[in-house]
């Protein structure tokens, strides 16, 4: 029954006055908005004003519709400008997804000054779909996906932001750390630490063990960077991290890292988005942004 056309009239008669400044006020002709006021006192049974002289008083219907519009007009005023700024890619959301787990750090240098450049977009960094980050993306879950080892499809658009090494890291009293590279039978006798995702997914099985159809003495998984790193040092085992990674800790810990095989395993780290996205302007910005970090 109410409509917002009937706040905006009641509110345009309370302050203008009168019947053609409200309507030149509103943009309306006096006929149009007279018809709008009258089919709605026709459906609510009651007047909503009446004449005095030129000018119109609220009846008590009236003033209690206009009431609704002091305070419903402004959001709708306030959510209509948020909208526009959605659209414009202005303000909203990000949500990251990570399919790499001690991209976290790197991650961090990158969002610090997005926030400062985007004050109005918020960022959510969820590291729960590091086993489903495809399917994530796919059900509008995430809006980017981290990742080192992108799935290419159609629908899907994935951005290299930089490439690393990945490096076995041993402690600096290890007999391999003074080589250069290492053999998979090297490893044969090792207890190898690793993030929580499947042997399958983690390259130095896929790329370098599984090939030789070597293993490991052991297999131990740890969640965090730090914690792996401790054990390492310690002389508790090994593990194999990016480059990148191992050089921030290398000045604080007694760790060292050589090359896995004589030509190493190369990657790069993708930003996955989906197609068209690209065209939000904060979402290409965040690309841009993360593509410069990374080149520092």
């Amino acid at each position: 029954m109410l409509e917002r056309i009937h706040l905006a009239i009641l509110s345009a008669i309370e302050e203008q006055g009168t019947l053609t400044q409200a309507a030149e006020a509103l943009n309306l002709t006096q006929s149009a908005l007279s018809h709008s006021i009258k089919k709605l006192e026709g459906q609510i049974g009651t007047t909503i004003w009446e004449k005095q002289g030129r000018n119109l008083r609220l009846t008590a219907a009236g003033k209690r519709i206009h009431a609704l519009s002091r305070r419903l007009l402004p959001q709708f005023e306030h959510t209509e400008l948020l909208l526009q700024q959605i659209a414009k890619g202005e303000m909203g959301s990000l949500r990251i997804g990570m399919e790499c787990h001690p991209c976290y750090q790197w991650l961090l240098r990158v969002v610090a000054p997005f926030l400062e450049q985007w004050p109005a977009v918020d960022i959510d960094v969820r590291q729960e779909f590091q086993f489903g980050g495809l399917r994530a993306l796919y059900d509008y879950e995430i809006d980017m996906l981290v990742t080192p080892d992108p799935l290419f499809k159609p629908e899907l658009e994935y951005f290299p932001v930089f490439g690393y090494e990945h490096r076995l890291v041993v402690a600096k009293s290890h007999p391999l750390a003074g080589q250069q590279w290492v053999t998979p039978e090297q490893l044969s006798n090792e207890v190898l630490f690793t993030y929580p995702v499947e042997p399958q997914r983690l390259d130095i099985f896929s790329q370098f063990l599984n090939p030789a159809q070597c293993t490991v003495r052991q297999h131990k998984v740890i969640e965090t960077t730090e914690i792996m790193l401790q054990m390492v040092a310690s002389g508790r085992g090994i593990c194999a991290l990016p480059g990148w990674l191992v050089q921030e800790y290398e000045s604080s810990l007694p760790i060292t890292s050589l090359r896995i095989g004589k030509q190493g395993i190369m990657k790069s780290i993708f930003l996955g988005i989906r197609k068209g996205d690209e065209r939000i302007p904060y979402v290409t910005d965040f690309i841009n942004l993360a593509e410069r970090t990374s080149q520092k």
